[in-house]
């Protein structure tokens, strides 16, 4: 997926991005996180439309160009595969919590 993007605003707040693949396909996606790991910020984004499945996560880091927030692609797989387990662990996390919660 290419790194742009737009922003658009729903009617329920949720914040739209919209990334154009290597065809030239644009897909929306809501932000449903943005996580911390190891002093860099990630968005963990979702089809919008069912595109994919639910359970597929994009993730993509946060990174500053010219003052402006870019998504970029996450090229090196240790990187990514740290990014993922911290948003596993903090589904996990949420999880325990809304099954302690609802006792």
């Amino acid at each position: 997926m290419a790194n742009e993007n737009e922003h658009d605003h729903e009617h329920d707040d949720e914040e739209v991005i919209v990334l154009t693949d290597e065809e030239g396909n644009e897909h929306e996606f809501t932000i449903v996180q943005v996580i911390k790991v190891d002093e860099k910020d990630y968005a963990i984004l979702l089809p919008l439309h069912g595109e994919e499945e639910a359970e597929e996560a994009v993730i993509l880091r946060i990174d500053q160009e010219e003052g402006e927030d870019i998504l970029v692609e996450i090229d090196d797989e240790e990187e990514f595969e740290r990014v993922a387990e911290a948003w596993e662990e903090l589904l996990d996390e949420e999880e325990y919590d809304e099954q302690t919660d609802n006792k």
